[in-house]
């Protein structure tokens, strides 16, 4: 059986709540890239290293179009994505990577 292909966008964020919004089919490739440093420039930059938020999706094209419309908002908007999933601003992905530094 043939496992379907999802995507993901998702909402990295520092420690000071600088926000990075990006989107991939594998996410845990994509984090780890991320808090690695393995993707070099804004995130690696301003220490981009949380996972806060990520949304999953069947249709890339969707994904694409959610990616460039949450890009669209204003700072306070994407905040409040964010806050309403995860209020805290927790790292999703914290157990993901157990003995990584952040």
């Amino acid at each position: 059986m043939r496992r379907r292909r999802r995507f993901y966008v998702y909402l990295m964020a520092s420690q000071s709540r600088v926000v990075y919004i990006g989107m991939t089919c594998d996410l845990v490739r994509r984090v780890r890239e991320h808090r690695t440093g393995l993707r070099r420039g804004f995130t690696a930059r301003y220490r981009v290293h949380r996972l806060v938020h990520f949304e999953e999706y069947a249709d890339a094209r969707v994904a694409t179009a959610r990616e460039r419309q949450i890009k669209g908002w204003t700072r306070e908007r994407k905040l409040r994505l964010i806050e309403t999933s995860n209020a805290e601003w927790l790292d999703l992905a914290a157990a993901w990577f157990e003995g990584h530094v952040e």
